[in-house]
């Protein structure tokens, strides 16, 4: 488990620190990543479907999925409402309509569940045992995570001006300390030792990431908990964002976690203007650091 988890940091790191100039090689690696992360996510649903005792463990998961979802929902509105209150930004309401078409956006957010819905059937009705997936997946997520690298180094985004970003800054730090607040609260209730909680609890909206680390830490169970948490998230972000931007933009923007840089960012821009961008890309952007690194630090412990 320790090298496991700790050989997932490499690739990220190491698609950061190369610099591409091409940009039809960037568009091709933009398609290559979306294609990736529909096979992670149908092979996390194919260890789902093969997993003994499938039905009986469906309820527990539906129990631990709504407890997670609710307690970290709690848990990061509180912590960005205080923050807020700390570091109030004003935010001008844009002029004219961008807006990012709700529809498209929810459509898109149905995807990564129809890939793993696929795969579970898949792999519970039509295909044989195959104990090799595990480890496709696993050489899936490091490809998958050198390539998220190259995006976000090639991004054209200053990492000092990321990091000096206050509000982005303070936005990435309040969620991540609430999720791990909401992670020790959880301990009694989902029978976990504290690192593995914790872990859980660190994948900020990053659901193709979450799914498989945890999955291949904890069993195929907890890798579909993980992946339902986060990728729940992303949908109730795309609902709340509209409502709360306004007055209360670090409560929008932080909600989303991970995905504030690039999925929820089109409904940020249209409901917040663009004062938003900056802050939303640089939370975003942080947060996808912090996810792999908080997990591989957190399952290493075990």
């Amino acid at each position: 488990m320790l090298t496991g988890a700790l050989l997932i940091l490499a690739p990220l790191f190491l698609g950061f620190a190369l610099s591409l100039e091409n940009r039809r090689l960037m568009t091709v690696i933009h398609y290559t990543v979306e294609t990736l992360v529909c096979f992670i996510l149908a092979l996390l649903g194919l260890g789902l479907g093969q997993m003994e005792g499938l039905a009986a463990q469906l309820g527990g998961m539906a129990t631990q999925v709504l407890a997670l979802v609710l307690v970290l929902f709690v848990a990061n509105m509180v912590g960005l409402w205080l923050f807020h209150r700390w570091q109030p930004m004003a935010v001008e309401r844009p002029e004219g309509d961008v807006s990012p078409g709700y529809r498209r956006l929810f459509l898109a957010g149905l995807k990564p569940l129809l890939a793993v819905m696929a795969g579970l059937l898949a792999g519970y009705y039509l295909l044989p045992d195959m104990p090799m997936a595990e480890q496709v997946a696993t050489w899936a997520l490091m490809l998958l995570l050198f390539l998220i690298g190259l995006q976000l180094r090639n991004a054209g985004l200053s990492l000092r001006k990321l990091l000096m970003n206050r509000q982005g800054l303070g936005i990435a730090l309040t969620l991540t300390l609430s999720s791990l607040v909401a992670g020790v609260a959880l301990m009694p209730w989902l029978g976990l030792s504290w690192h593995d909680t914790l872990a859980l609890v660190s994948g900020f909206g990053w659901y193709s990431l979450s799914g498989i680390v945890i999955g291949d830490a904890l069993g195929p169970a907890w890798g579909g908990v993980a992946f339902l948490n986060d990728v729940l998230r992303e949908i109730v972000a795309l609902a709340i964002i509209p409502l709360l931007i306004a007055g209360r933009p670090a409560m929008a923007i932080g909600y989303g976690g991970a995905t504030a840089m690039d999925f929820t960012l089109p409904v940020i821009r249209s409901s917040g203007g663009l004062a938003c961008v900056p802050v939303a890309i640089a939370s975003g952007f942080l947060l996808s650091f912090l996810s792999p690194v908080l997990m591989g630090v957190f399952l290493a412990l075990g």
